[in-house]
């Protein structure tokens, strides 16, 4: 598709309509001080691989409910002082793969955590291991509308506990240097860099590329691509739910942890992007809280954005950072 979002200047200006819960800070709070309340309990187990030139651990540590989540930590295979850490979160569908999917950051010197989500895994690329235990309300089958009834029963309450506790338990190896801690994802994984973003203070720098889950009221409403369209489709079956919908996606929404940022961000968009439109990831850039931000933008590109040249971008723009 060509063009469909707003022109480029007025995404520059563009500020989400979504409302900000006034507990917003209380609700996550809360939801943090309960999950560390089960101990971490980080294992890093060697593997195997094959590969020569780092070192792979298949990581595991208690996520939301104390909750078993996977993970795999590699490292240079020459590291024997504490490095820089970049943790990567995943695409929807996606799971952590195999390890040699993730070669690219432990090969700049740095040692790369990738977390599994919860209960995905079964869409794309080498697969995931991390069950969801915890069940939900009636919901349009997809990850969107499960839990949609509440806040504290959202899908994604428990996605980006998971997340912050996944930067806690790779800090704990220690061959990493947790002063140096990036995080970064694409899609569904830019979107939780994004909550961590604002949920994490000390991170040093965060990169969200074409980040799903910003700007939900007018995500759900200008694309008809999945997954936004799933909470439609839901919506569509359960009349008269919308502001309730709304309001808890609100306590999700990369636009007000964004407002959170506390580091140095560089951010990604395209312009022909269905799934993640580019006025809901400008929503998210212009809310960015820390005055040393940027976006690269992909004017003929639909939702693989920028591909191995925003790779290329991350790479130069991390290198001055950390």
């Amino acid at each position: 598709m060509a063009l469909f979002d707003l022109p480029r200047e007025q995404l520059h200006r563009y500020r989400s309509a979504s409302a900000e819960p006034e507990d917003f800070d209380a609700f996550w709070s809360a939801t943090l001080t309960e999950a560390r309340q089960h101990d971490l309990d980080a294992r890093f187990e060697p593997v195997d691989t094959g590969l020569v030139t780092v070192r792979v651990y298949d990581a595991t540590f208690a996520g939301f409910g104390g909750h078993p989540v996977k993970g795999w930590l590699t490292l240079p295979a020459a590291a024997a002082e504490p490095v820089p850490l970049v943790v990567e979160f995943v695409g929807y569908g996606g799971g952590r793969g195999l390890p040699h999917e993730h070669l690219l950051w432990a090969s700049t010197g740095r040692a790369h955590f990738v977390m599994d989500t919860r209960g995905q895994g079964s869409g794309w690329g080498g697969g995931g291991g991390t069950p969801d235990p915890v069940g939900a309300a009636p919901a349009y089958p997809g990850f969107m509308t499960r839990g949609i009834d509440a806040p504290e029963n959202y899908y994604y309450r428990r996605v980006f506990t998971d997340a912050v506790r996944a930067v806690e338990a790779a800090r704990t190896h220690p061959l990493i240097d947790a002063s140096r801690t990036a995080v970064i994802g694409e899609s569904q994984g830019g979107g939780i860099s994004l909550a961590v973003g604002g949920l994490v203070p000390d991170v040093l720098a965060v990169a969200p590329d074409v980040p799903f889950l910003c700007d939900f009221p007018r995500a759900v409403t200008l694309t008809d691509s999945a997954p936004y369209r799933e909470i439609g489709l839901f919506l569509r079956t359960h009349r008269g739910r919308t502001e309730e919908a709304l309001r808890t996606l609100s306590y999700f929404d990369g636009v007000h942890f964004a407002a959170r940022g506390r580091a140095p961000a560089l951010f990604s968009t395209a312009l022909e992007d269905q799934t993640c439109p580019p006025s809901t990831v400008f929503a998210a850039f212009n809310a960015w809280a820390h005055e040393e931000k940027s976006i690269e933008v992909y004017d003929f590109n639909g939702h693989e954005g920028g591909g191995p040249y925003q790779a290329a971008a991350k790479l130069r723009w991390l290198r001055l950072l950390m």
